[in-house]
């Protein structure tokens, strides 16, 4: 399934195409719906642009216990490697 948001609509709506694509990604991440990845390619930016912006707007990232754990596992895993 595709949407289409044609030129009309972003007129009408006076917001530029960037801009809108920004603001679906960022709605889309802070619904969980999107990772950081997904958000800045819809977004067309760099995944450090777009963490600034969710900064910005104070939108935490999404990073849970899990997450933490996995990290030390990687960070344990490669220290042990070295």
């Amino acid at each position: 399934m595709g949407i289409l948001i044609t030129d009309q609509m972003l007129t009408q709506a006076n917001v530029p195409e960037a801009q809108m694509r920004l603001e679906l990604a960022i709605f889309l991440f802070e619904k969980q719906l999107y990772t950081l990845g997904k958000a800045a390619e819809l977004a067309q930016v760099h995944q450090f642009v777009l963490q600034k912006e969710l900064a910005r707007r104070e939108i935490p990232m999404h990073y849970n216990e899990e997450d933490y754990q996995q990290d030390l596992l990687t960070l344990q895993r490669l220290s042990e490697k070295e």
